[in-house]
């Protein structure tokens, strides 16, 4: 389906944004010093696919995952056939979803109700607007591990959708990265609660967006 002018100048606002070259090697630089080569990863969220790049670049073996079209059909047709694709988005458990879409900055388009709904007075988000929907595939991380292994490192960015990302995640991973919204604290204080949840640590939100916990019983 043809993009209406609206979706197509989103489109290009995010391969502008993303692949800027001055970003390029610094990516790879930090890759290759977090990771080893073939070490695996998930790119849970991977829009345009700069970071996708970035880390099959610095020698990881990389399994991305994106559902929002026009990105998805993207990613397929331009990815390094080293790269496993899969398009869908992560979540709770395997179903389809609707997903809510800005025509104009398709970066923000998500399925996580809690930031929809704060997005809407957050600082930031003033001139945005989702104005379309899409139905989108979601898989389980652990089905995903099922198929591929057990990930060296997950980089996750649903924007909102963090939460439910873990929540279908049930077995320990060496190292995970998610993004912060300073303007909607609340979404971070969530994956943080069940992260150390799942580690067996309490977690205690320090209020204005200040969470809390033991240095102690982290080391």
């Amino acid at each position: 389906m043809p993009l209406k002018l609206n979706q197509y100048f989103g489109f290009l606002r995010s391969i502008v944004i993303y692949y800027r070259p001055t970003q390029i090697l610094s990516w790879r630089r930090f890759y290759s010093q977090l990771l080893e080569p073939g070490d695996l990863v998930f790119d849970v969220g991977a829009h345009v696919g700069s970071k996708t790049r970035f880390m099959n670049a610095a020698g990881l073996k990389v399994i991305a995952l994106e559902p929002q079209e026009p990105f998805a059909s993207f990613l397929r047709k331009t990815l390094p056939k080293q790269v496993s694709f899969i398009q869908a988005a992560a979540g709770e458990k395997n179903q389809n979803l609707t997903m809510a879409v800005s025509s104009k900055y398709p970066t923000v388009s998500s399925l996580g109700k809690l930031f929809l709904d704060s997005a809407e007075s957050a600082k930031g988000f003033e001139n945005v607007s989702w104005d379309k929907k899409q139905l989108v595939k979601v898989v389980t991380l652990d089905s995903v591990i099922d198929q591929y292994g057990i990930p060296d490192y997950i980089k996750i960015d649903v924007e909102g959708y963090e939460l439910q990302v873990l929540n279908g995640l049930s077995r320990p991973v060496k190292m995970i990265s998610f993004e912060f919204l300073p303007s909607i604290p609340k979404l971070t204080e969530n994956v943080l609660e069940r992260t150390f949840s799942a580690w067996g640590l309490p977690f205690q939100s320090g209020g204005r967006g200040k969470s809390q916990v033991s240095l102690e019983q982290l080391g």
